[in-house]
């Protein structure tokens, strides 16, 4: 029986197309078993999905390259011929360039009833379309003809099934070259491909399914390890609470940031810290809105500070500092953010405090940085951060040290350690202001409780993620605002 799983229900280690090629040979070689007998596997699960996602399809139609993909799908069009669907294969690729196993796949194809031409042109629209033109080897644009194939599949609206990957999708860095499938559903082979879950990848492949053919989960490829988080293992790390606790067992959060006409931004990140668990919570900013924001939240403490001098004695009471929100890159901010820097605390580092670092970029084990693409791009300037973002966290958490969180879709975490920790939640409702602002006060107040950087960052970014889904889910993407997650987040954690 295969083993398929949808999602929700996935594994959480997610490969490079190396690393999958690597899994594929040890099947093939080290563990004898054929590779036709895994394109069967890979084509009757396909199969079981399209006919369980469409059932009884009046016309299916199958595009296929010249790749292992292909043979794919060539099986794939042959099982539905076999059980009396209609069924037409569109060959796109060259069949010369078939291996053995593509050739066998071919073959049976034709032995079958289904209907296999060159050109689309004359047939009969589909119900459901199969992608099987393009594998994961594919790094660049596709070729004029495959990229004709795939813009024509989009805009004719119809639900495609991709096989294993959609076409046209870099599966490495979940980015597109010019054009890739839009899958209504992907069904996806041996191991999870780390691009699905971030960049592009997330609008590609639809509802993805997963099918491992065999493979031992524990089957070891070389290479840095990409783990999806997931939220109740990392908030069942957060300790319980005693009978006879109080406010100093969990943490003192100074949160610096706020210039003049900015003081919202610190006391969104003030009143996530608070929201998510931390025993106090300090704010230091301007002194000309000091009295203002203490009107909105009399649990915080507001302090008005002049001067980074003037942190002095609320540096001494913290325990870690969230710095950056609303801080400014003018003089008041400078002086704030050097003297945070100066002390050995631990910090989070968001928004404007990351601009001012790549200033006078230092490295230091004992913070987590935050920052959104924009930022990290100031953060290393020699690095396309949109082009490959696994390998761009890499590269500034090399430079800067500690823990880095690269925000976006499919925010990932980043520690000293060879692993990079990939969000699965959040959705585009959350592509408004203030949201940089509370995700930084929500690992603020975890670390409060949590002193381990990189596992208290995964765990904030997790919690941050999954309240905003909650939200969306409850009232819609739309009109999201950032404050909305703060009493979501509350509920998460102490449900979990």
């Amino acid at each position: 029986m295969l083993n398929i799983s949808a999602v929700g229900r996935l594994p959480t280690r997610l490969f490079r197309a190396d690393q999958v090629r690597e899994i594929d040979r040890i099947l093939i070689e080290e563990q004898g078993i054929p590779g036709l007998t895994l394109m069967r596997r890979a084509a009757a699960a396909c199969c079981d999905v399209l006919l369980r996602e469409w059932p009884g399809p009046s016309r299916v139609r199958v595009y296929c390259g010249s790749g292992n993909n292909a043979a794919d799908g060539y099986i794939v069009a042959g099982m539905l011929a076999e059980q009396s669907i209609p069924t037409d294969v569109v060959i796109i690729g060259d069949i010369q360039k078939l291996g053995k196993d593509g050739r066998a796949a071919h073959a049976y194809c034709l032995q079958s009833r289904a209907n296999m031409v060159e050109t689309d042109e004359a047939l009969e629209a589909p119900a459901v379309i199969v992608d099987a033109l393009l594998g994961t080897g594919v790094k660049g644009a596709p070729r004029p003809t495959y990229l004709d194939v795939i813009k024509r599949i989009n805009q004719s609206e119809i639900p495609v099934l991709a096989v294993d990957v959609p076409s046209g999708l870099n599966v490495d860095t979940g980015t597109i070259a010019e054009a890739a499938i839009r899958a209504a559903v992907t069904v996806t082979f041996i191991g999870l491909k780390q691009g699905f879950f971030t960049a592009h990848g997330v609008d590609q492949v639809g509802k993805l399914c997963f099918a491992n053919l065999g493979a031992d989960a524990d089957i070891q490829v070389p290479g840095p390890i990409v783990n999806r988080l997931e939220l109740a293992p990392l908030l069942s790390q957060i300790p319980g609470r005693a009978g006879n606790s109080h406010k100093y067992k969990f943490g003192h959060v100074l949160v610096v940031g706020g210039d003049l006409g900015m003081g919202g931004a610190p006391l969104m990140s003030a009143l996530a810290a608070m929201r998510t668990g931390a025993g106090l919570v300090t704010l230091a900013t301007r002194p000309e809105q000091a009295q203002i924001l203490m009107a909105q939240q009399p649990e915080l403490m507001i302090r008005g500070v002049q001067s980074g001098e003037a942190l002095e004695p609320l540096l001494k009471q913290a325990s870690l500092v969230v710095v950056g929100p609303g801080i400014g890159q003018g003089e008041w901010g400078e002086s704030l953010f050097n003297r945070v820097m100066a002390s050995n605390l631990p910090l989070v580092v968001d928004a404007d405090g990351l601009n001012l670092l790549a200033r006078s970029p230092v490295k230091r084990g004992n913070w987590i940085l935050t920052p959104h693409p924009g930022e990290a791009s100031r953060l290393n300037p020699d690095i396309d951060v949109q082009a490959d973002r696994f390998a761009a966290i890499t590269a500034i958490q090399e430079k800067y040290g500690g823990t880095v969180v690269l925000k976006g879709a499919g925010t990932l975490v980043k520690g000293e350690q060879d692993q990079v920790g990939l969000c699965p939640y959040g959705n585009p409702g959350m592509s408004t202001a203030g949201m940089g602002d509370v995700l930084a006060g929500v690992i603020g107040g975890v670390c409060a409780q949590l002193p381990e950087l990189f596992t208290a960052a995964q765990t904030g970014v997790v919690l941050h993620s999954a309240a905003g889904d909650l939200c969306a889910e409850r009232s819609g993407q739309r009109g999201l605002m950032a404050t909305d997650l703060i009493p979501v987040v509350r509920e998460l954690i102490n449900d979990l």
